[in-house]
């Protein structure tokens, strides 16, 4: 019985080696580029390479990879601060140029904090550190009526944890493409 396992065995493991070996094309053509899947809008396996002249994992011109890829779409904030700091501005900065470049794009700027403070506090805050953001953006150029603000408090963390790295990172306002 033996002598008739071993030929299906080594049938079975051939056809799961030909299956495996998806050539980079057919992946980046599936969407599913080098088992990324697509976690993280196009952020797969080909980040830096180009796909037709447009750099992977920037996403479609005008799209929140791309912003976020070319931009960045986040800026932080120190505790129970909404004053944009000078090493954040770039950012709001960049964003407001690749907004003057997509004139048909609209935003939103949400805020968040941290999970200190009460549901209130972090609301209040967060609708501050959004509109400091929008507030930068305007002054770059870009039309207020292509932005909307909002807050979630502390309701949507970036970060699970109850430690300053953490806190660190909920602590932003982030522009996203509507």
């Amino acid at each position: 019985m033996r002598m008739k396992i071993a030929p299906v065995a080594a049938l079975g493991f051939a056809l799961l080696a030909a299956a495996c070996s998806d050539s980079a094309e057919n992946a980046a053509t599936s969407g599913n580029a080098a088992g990324g899947g697509m976690q993280g809008g196009m952020q797969g396996g080909l980040a830096g390479s180009t796909l037709g002249g447009q750099r992977a994992g920037a996403g479609q011109p005008g799209s929140q990879e791309d912003l976020a890829a070319t931009a960045g779409d986040r800026v932080y904030f120190g505790t129970d601060s909404a004053s944009v700091g000078a090493d954040q501005r770039p950012t709001l900065q960049r964003q407001a140029q690749w907004l003057g470049q997509y004139q048909q794009v609209q935003v939103s700027v949400e805020g968040h904090a941290d999970e200190r403070g009460t549901r209130e506090y972090n609301l209040a805050l967060g609708q501050r550190r959004a509109n400091a953001a929008r507030d930068i953006l305007v002054s770059n150029g870009v039309a207020g009526s292509r932005i909307q603000t909002i807050s979630f408090g502390k309701d949507r963390p970036e970060a699970l944890g109850s430690d300053e790295q953490a806190w660190a990172q909920n602590r932003r306002a982030m522009t996203v493409v509507r």
